[in-house]
């Protein structure tokens, strides 16, 4: 089957090897154009237009797809008989939707009509969902809004990170669109109802509808006062992001455990050791109104990291960056904060 690809972030990566792998005629692929990233603010193409270019595939970058009609154009010409989009970044107008002839489909990162939008990932982690999936979707005007022909849903760990889960994720839609494709290409052409009958999608459901909405600056900042499973969700979700202070100096936590003890048997070995029933925690000098404030460093756990108070149980910081610094865990990190009990985290 000839397909255009359309996606952007590393994500998307995945998808474009398997459609490739599988035997697919590429004719050329849909990316966003090259950004200005890193220290020295140089202009970066995106993983898929340099995997896209590995493989001799002809190369798009619009700026604003639905107000570039030539490139509309140039794209037709390609003659695809479907277009599949991962994580591309731009929503597709009607004129573009309407080209291929086995329709346009979308490799989505959740279980919709859960979390539709730009940051699935991010979200089914920072609400502590308990799974989440993948779902091949017939696109429409709407965003995530069109029905879904496979669907596949995977547990989600307590300790899992948004880059573990993402590459999971990845692995997933890259899967589920080689297996989507023959049905796609048996289904043949046709109006859009006639082929989507034949496919026997499944229309999304009104219930449990969720918007992933862009997250803002402080979204990533730690809130002390927070449960300890609450700020543990928002370091994992939002990783490598979540921002504390140590010393007015800029604090990445990067792996974290609540020691909580109704979780104690999803924590690692290193965790679990450290719970304590509710009420039974280590205090710390200095002490507020006779309570430990949330933020204050509890234990220094030798070779494991440090026990911080929350607004509930403790939390375990394994893994850190202090700003200018190289990110640390265990006792390297300790060396790093020369931090003991009694010290506060901002």
């Amino acid at each position: 089957m000839k397909i255009l690809f359309w996606g952007t972030p590393a994500y998307a990566v995945s998808s474009l090897n398997a459609l490739e792998a599988a035997g697919h005629e590429l004719v050329g692929v849909v990316t966003q154009p090259d950004r200005r990233r890193g220290r020295g603010r140089e202009l970066m193409p995106s993983p898929v237009k340099v995997r896209a270019l590995e493989l001799g595939l002809p190369v798009f970058t619009p700026e604003r797809i639905r107000r570039e009609p030539q490139c509309q154009q140039e794209l037709a010409a390609l003659g695809a008989d479907a277009y599949v989009v991962v994580a591309f970044g731009q929503i597709l107008p009607p004129e573009v939707l309407q080209q291929p002839p086995l329709g346009c489909w979308n490799g989505h990162g959740s279980q919709l009509p859960r979390w539709r939008g730009a940051g699935p990932i991010q979200w089914c982690l920072l609400e502590g969902d308990a799974s989440t999936g993948v779902g091949i979707m017939a696109m429409e005007e709407g965003l995530d809004t069109g029905p879904v022909l496979l669907e596949r849903a995977i547990p989600i760990g307590l300790l899992e990170n948004a880059k573990q889960l993402g590459e999971r994720l990845a692995q997933l839609t890259a899967a589920l669109l080689v297996e989507a494709m023959p049905h796609i290409e048996a289904a043949g052409p046709g109006t859009e109802a006639e082929r989507l009958t034949r496919l026997g999608v499944r229309s999304q459901a009104g219930d449990g509808l969720t918007y992933a909405r862009m997250l803002s600056k402080q979204d990533f900042q730690i809130d002390w006062s927070q449960s300890a499973l609450a700020i543990h969700r928002r370091v994992m979700g939002l990783y490598p992001g979540a921002t504390a202070s140590w010393h007015g100096k800029r604090l990445k936590l990067l792996a974290t455990e609540p020691l909580v003890e109704r979780l104690k048997d999803q924590l690692s070995p290193e965790a679990a050791a450290l719970v304590r029933p509710v009420g039974t925690q280590p205090e710390a000098e200095p002490t507020v109104a006779g309570t430990v404030s949330p933020g204050t460093v509890l234990e220094v756990v030798p070779e494991v990291g440090l026990v911080v108070a929350s607004g509930g149980c403790p939390l375990l910081v394994r893994e850190a960056q202090v700003e200018g610094k190289a990110a640390a865990a265990g006792t390297q990190l300790l060396q790093q904060l020369q931090v003991k009990p009694g010290d506060r985290l901002g």
